[in-house]
């Protein structure tokens, strides 16, 4: 590993000013903010930010920043957040974003996850006035494998890795969104009411609203046999979370009233307003845990005829969640705060008891399984925390982590412990044809895309009997599209508008691939093996696993 500045890595600049909120169009590039980054990164597609018209382009003057631009906030407090985020297709960019676009030497995915793990907010120099200079920037060291090919396996390392987070992060997500769905279609929108349960206020469920004590803790989150104090952001996302609390001193003597149990209902007070009227139900809590004054327990009548699974989801629901919010109250500059008295006087709709346990037997089963991912989810982030730690470090055996290409055959069971050099093939040489794909996929990855499965069928069927490379045909793709470039920027036909366009995504004239391309491409290679136009063999002279493409 060598500390390299980015200087060397990237062309470094910033995006420039925005235009004006009626130059903004129903078509063309879209425009990139400091606040898109957030949108972008949680998987919302470029084209649903506001775009810009080649017409309004040309007169403002604005650069187009071509596809593998990596983006980061140089200004405001969006430069604190540390969100990096690689255009998936070409762009203009506000003046808050640093621009960095890699130099040929530079694998894109791995400056990206290194600013990840060394983020750009170190350069700030006043956290009351959040900036980082350009020349700040371009000086910043990230530490850098000798070779290109060292960059591309760290990338896809901990890009896979990142995958299964994202992936794992997804499958909590749907699971919220399903109980969400089984709420609305048990018991309807709890304000609208459109199934007409009875509705009671509040105060007639409630036997009492205990809330505990806040004394002055320790910095730390309290260890095992020692007691602690929830924080707000014990409840906060609306689900318990024991971690978020702090040490109790020792000198300090515990209320064990106030200790958070199984089975209580918790909702806090006070925040901000997007955030008061939190509500969290404790399936389990490790002992010794304290409510503090900011937080409420709610305890039920005996003869209620509640289940707290279901006061919890219909709390949380998002029309019956606004409706409290709206009790909160505070003098200038305080937190927002709803009242015992004030929470008391809510009406809720209540169903019968039974259907209120049927959908709490529901929701305790899908808490099972989420409980289950979450575990998988907290140990896919320490993994990606400790291989990311090795990998800058330069602790991680590579030679061991096989080139994306060279791991797309799926192995099969049985010895293969032992890797073969490479076997250089003797490929036919093989035409990729021109399709009307070919010129938008310089500009566009859907049109890119495209092409490429329209051109993965072409080469196999040119193939014969020699084996299916994914190497090989990424260079032919690659060499294609290079070849077309040349021809477009030739032809007097076209526009000097679209050669300074083609000029600006690729300065070096050569249009490589990244791993955006290489994922679309082992996707179809495993589209072709389930349809059978690629099989799966032995080489016997490396024992090795084979494609070859089925000849119609």
């Amino acid at each position: 590993m060598k500390p390299t500045p980015l200087r060397q890595l990237a062309i470094v600049s910033a995006g420039q000013a925005a235009p004006k909120s009626d130059e903004f169009s129903d078509y063309g590039t879209p425009f990139v903010r400091a606040g898109s980054l957030d949108r972008l990164l949680s998987g919302e597609p470029e084209s649903g930010l506001e775009l810009v018209s080649e017409e309004t382009a040309r007169r403002r003057k604005l650069k187009t920043y071509p596809r593998g631009t990596v983006l980061f906030a140089k200004s405001g407090m969006s430069a604190t957040k540390d969100r990096v985020y690689v255009l998936q297709n070409p762009a203009h960019v506000v003046s808050h974003l640093a621009t960095l676009i890699p130099k040929s030497d530079t694998q894109t995915d791995y400056l990206r996850l290194a600013l990840k793990h060394f983020p750009p907010s170190s350069l700030i120099k006043d956290l009351a006035y959040p900036a980082i200079g350009l020349g700040d920037i371009e000086s910043f060291e990230i530490p850098v494998p000798h070779s290109l090919d060292d960059q591309i396996r760290i990338a896809h390392l901990l890009g896979k890795v990142e995958g299964l987070i994202d992936q794992r992060k997804q499958h909590l997500q749907q699971l919220d969104d399903l109980l969400k769905s089984v709420f609305l279609e048990m018991f309807g929108d709890p304000v609208r009411n459109e199934k007409g349960w009875g509705k009671k206020q509040f105060s007639e469920l409630l036997d009492d609203i205990e809330s505990g004590k806040s004394p002055k803790c320790e910095a730390r989150e309290a260890v095992a046999d020692e007691w602690g104090v929830l924080k707000l952001g014990a409840v906060t996302r609306c689900r318990f979370d024991e971690n978020e609390n702090k040490a109790l001193p020792q000198n300090v003597l515990p209320s064990v009233r106030d200790e958070v149990k199984a089975g209580d209902l918790l909702f806090s007070r006070k925040n901000t307003y997007d955030l008061v009227a939190a509500c969290a139900y404790v399936f389990k809590a490790r002992p010794k845990l304290l409510m503090p004054d900011l937080i409420f327990r709610f305890v039920f009548k005996k003869n209620a005829e509640i289940n707290p699974i279901f006061i919890w989801k219909l709390l949380i629901c998002d029309s019956q969640r606004k409706r409290i919010q709206s009790l909160a109250a505070g003098a200038a500059g305080s937190m927002p705060n709803i009242s015992k008295a004030n929470l008391k006087t809510v009406l809720l709709p209540i169903p019968p008891w039974p259907l209120q346990n049927q959908f709490a037997t529901i929701v305790e089963k899908v808490e099972g399984i989420k409980s289950l991912y979450q575990q998988s989810l907290t140990d896919l982030e320490a993994l990606y925390g400790a291989l990311s730690q090795q990998a800058f470090k330069g602790e991680l055996d590579l030679s061991r982590v096989l080139l994306p290409a060279q791991s797309i055959a799926p192995v099969a069971i049985g010895d293969q412990a032992t890797v073969p050099e490479p076997v250089v093939q003797t490929v036919t040489t093989i035409h990729l044809p021109d399709t009307g794909n070919l010129p938008a996929a310089l500009e566009d990855s859907e049109a890119r895309k495209a092409l490429i499965a329209e051109w993965l069928e072409a080469y196999c069927q040119q193939l014969g009997d020699a084996p299916f490379s994914v190497q090989d045909f990424m260079v032919a793709v690659s060499d294609r599209l290079t070849e077309w470039l040349q021809t477009v920027v030739e032809d007097e036909g076209i526009t000097d508008e679209q050669k300074n366009r083609l000029a600006e995504f690729y300065p070096s004239n050569n249009v490589g691939l990244d791993v955006n391309d290489y994922e679309d491409i082992k996707k179809l290679v495993f589209e072709a093996l389930a349809a059978g136009a690629l099989t799966q063999g032995g080489n016997k002279v490396g024992n090795r696993i084979e494609l070859k493409a089925v000849q119609s």
